[in-house]
């Protein structure tokens, strides 16, 4: 039997532990947003300040005003929204299909739709701008949405798979007996019932098209159409960094997400955790 003092030490030890990780993982974004508080003028004072003498929103006046944050906040927005809501109509009858239909080879796909997602995506930059300028997708929504989908589709099909495994079937099969057909079995009984993991892959495929960056930037060569992690990314001029203003600007791309997730956290939670415990 382990010693009151050996317990202690060993909680100790993990509280310490928990805290170095804490610091470790917060203290980025700390950083950025006391940087984005800070009167521009002592952002590269030395010694650097941990805590803003001075504070200042001048920054993320800033950014509205001189880098037109608010075009490239709707344009993330309108393709996040798009590949969310494209990811969610292609992904729930493809996983529905693999649960409940039989037909040759179907482990095999499955197998492939995962081997997508372990693509290198610097392997496919090149064909898909060659596909899309052939097909006038570039600088288009359409063409920023698509590839986001692409690359979340198969995530949202093996979620799904595993949540889908969880609900009865017992249910559609009385829903047939009582006449309904496989549409309505489908639209009235399954689609209600998949209600939690539809919602977790909806916002994971909206978290993913909000944060991506190659394709958005290989696909897009018009200033307007830049999404926000692009426009970011372009600030710097040749002969200066504007710390201030990508710091502002990195802290207002992250809100809706951080929203999104405190006002979502248990349905995205209560959406991984069912098929991971009962599939």
């Amino acid at each position: 039997m382990k010693s009151k003092s050996a317990i202690i030490g060993k909680k100790i030890f993990y509280i310490v532990g928990l805290l170095v990780f804490m610091i470790i993982i917060v203290f980025p974004f700390y950083w950025q947003v006391i940087t984005s508080i800070k009167d521009p003028a002592d952002i590269t004072k030395m010694p650097t300040e941990l805590w803003p003498s001075r504070f200042s929103l001048d920054l993320y006046k800033s950014v509205f005003v001189n880098h037109h944050l608010q075009v490239y906040l709707l344009n993330s927005i309108i393709v996040a929204v798009g590949a969310m809501f494209l990811t969610v109509v292609v992904a729930f009858p493809a996983a529905y299909a693999f649960v409940r239909f039989k037909f040759k080879f179907k482990k095999f796909w499955q197998n492939i739709i995962l081997l997508a997602n372990m693509f290198p995506l610097i392997a496919i930059v090149t064909p898909m701008f060659i596909i899309f300028r052939q097909l006038h997708l570039l600088n288009t929504y359409l063409g920023l949405i698509l590839p986001s989908v692409i690359l979340t589709l198969p995530m949202a099909i093996w979620t799904l798979i595993a949540f889908i495994k969880t609900l009865p079937f017992e249910l559609e099969e009385a829903a047939k007996i009582d006449g309904a057909r496989r549409r309505d079995v489908i639209l009235k009984v399954v689609l209600p019932l998949s209600f939690p993991g539809l919602f977790t892959t909806a916002i994971i495929a909206f978290i993913s098209a909000w944060n991506e960056f190659m394709f958005a930037l290989v696909l897009v060569t018009k200033d307007e159409m830049r999404t926000v992690p692009i426009a970011i990314s372009m600030f710097p001029g040749e002969y200066s960094v504007p710390w201030g203003d990508m710091s502002a600007a990195s802290i207002v791309a992250t809100i809706p997400i951080i929203i999104v997730v405190l006002i979502c956290q248990k349905r995205i939670i209560s959406g991984l955790t069912s098929g991971a415990i009962k599939g």
